[in-house]
């Protein structure tokens, strides 16, 4: 059995936050969710998150995807880790994680586990060319891990040792929990540290291990300068795997895609595009500037120009925009025109319909090759109650109309410019809504000479 336990519980005050470290968002997902999602693609059956500062928003947004422990105070790592009574007892691998590493990919924690097979404690390494401030690896003629030695704590030739501790661990649970009432507080900081852990090993006759990882990957997130960092890293390793599966990204710095975000061979993406949660974009698509889309699904061989698509699915073949709005639910058919300027909303719109520019159609079902004319309302809202609108096939809808809801319009009908429609058209009817004009002799001259 495979346990893991996430520590999670500090302030980040380098953040310069009134929120958890671990909440801050890399791409479109708070840094603890990225972990999270890796442990489950690991299959990890048992799965405690130990938090403390904001720990309610961990647990709200993760809900029951993990169990919770909660470290109060916070007295250091091995101090977070006996929080996680749960794992008590159980037997297997239990992974100890930092909670600001959302970078560790599930290859590098696949072979820290099988390492763990050999080892009851493996420490994921890492070596930098400054190790600065990092507690430096101790091994010995074969190889293994005698100590962490804090940097304070080294000696001239221990300083010039360039393999760091990443803060990672593999460790056998039945020993783990035997193990940890032995570490002490004997220290300046008068807290718990994990690190303890390889000479308690060592003392009772363990073998200590290290696996070595890339240290861009194990690199952790204190401030915002770090955050930035990171991002920028999982963005180049999200579209470097794009392009290597057959999506053309114009220009790949300027592009942000999600980590479930999906893309079919030969789409175009052009710069500036956003693309987060669970967005699925097909084959043959072309998706220019300024486009944003959220959990949207996107068919084959649509035109998508500087659009924003929330929660809604498009068909295949469609023009869409430029500056188009669709969002809480639409989906639009197939060989469809959305224009300029257009929002819809909790809309189907049927296959072959127009609606070139600046309109709003809300809470509506628009049949086959439909035509909206410019500034066409559909009225939805009388300030308490959404109303739905149904529109038939090959119905022409003129300019300026305003359809208040709720109201049908059979097949083949026709809605004349600048109406007000406020109730239902019968199949092939013409409707016309609109005060009889009325020309006053003089009267402009008049108002232009005041």
């Amino acid at each position: 059995m495979t346990s893991a336990i996430v520590m999670a519980a500090g302030k980040g005050t380098r953040m310069h936050s009134r929120h958890g470290k671990t909440m801050h968002k890399l791409l479109d997902r708070p840094i603890i969710e990225h972990i999270c999602d890796t442990l489950e693609k690991l299959n990890v059956e048992n799965r405690v998150m130990v938090i403390g500062f904001d720990g309610d928003s961990i647990r709200n947004h993760l809900k029951d995807r993990c169990d919770y422990a909660v470290q109060d105070p916070q007295q250091g790592t091995a101090h977070a880790a006996m929080q996680a009574v749960q794992l008590k007892g159980q037997k297997g691998r239990t992974l100890i994680i930092n909670g600001d590493c959302p970078l560790i990919t599930e290859n590098t924690y696949r072979r820290l586990l099988e390492k763990g097979n050999e080892y009851p404690l493996v420490v994921l390494t890492t070596v930098l060319d400054d190790p600065a401030s990092y507690g430096r690896i101790i091994r010995n003629a074969e190889g293994e891990v005698e100590a962490i030695v804090e940097k304070k704590d080294c000696n001239e030739e221990q300083l010039k040792i360039r393999e760091i501790n990443a803060g990672i661990y593999c460790v056998d649970n039945e020993l783990l929990w035997k193990y940890l009432p032995e570490v002490n507080n004997d220290n300046a900081q008068k807290e718990y540290y994990i690190t303890d852990l390889v000479e308690i090993f060592r003392r009772h006759g363990h073998k200590v291990s290290a696996l070595i990882g890339d240290s861009e990957e194990l690199q952790g997130i204190n401030s915002h300068a770090e955050l930035a960092s990171a991002a920028k890293w999982l963005q180049r390793k999200i579209n470097r795997g794009w392009m290597d599966r057959g999506v053309a990204l114009v220009d790949p710095d300027s592009i942000w895609i999600g980590p479930q975000v999906e893309i079919g061979q030969d789409t175009v993406i052009y710069p500036n595009v956003r693309l987060e949660g669970k967005t699925v974009i097909g084959c043959d698509n072309v998706i220019e500037e300024g486009s944003v889309f959220i959990n949207a699904t996107i068919g084959n061989n649509n035109s998508i120009n500087c659009c924003r698509i929330t929660d809604s699915q498009v068909e295949d073949d469609n023009k869409i925009g430029p500056n188009a709005h669709l969002r809480n639910g639409c989906h639009i058919g197939n060989n469809c025109r959305i224009g300029n300027y257009v929002e819809m909303k909790n809309t189907f719109f049927g296959d072959g319909s127009k609606c070139a520019h600046l309109t709003y159609v809300g809470d509506a079902t628009v049949g086959k090759k439909c035509n909206f004319g410019c500034g066409v309302v559909t009225v939805n809202y009388d300030g308490k109650h959404k109303f739905h609108t149904t529109i038939g096939d090959n119905c022409f809808i003129g300019s300026n109309v305003n359809i208040i809801a709720p109201v049908t319009v059979g097949d083949n009908s026709v809605l004349a410019a600048g109406s007000t429609i406020t109730k239902d058209v019968l199949e092939g009817e013409m409707a016309i809504g609109r005060v009889r004009q009325e020309n006053k002799p003089e009267y402009g001259l008049r108002y232009l000479k005041k």
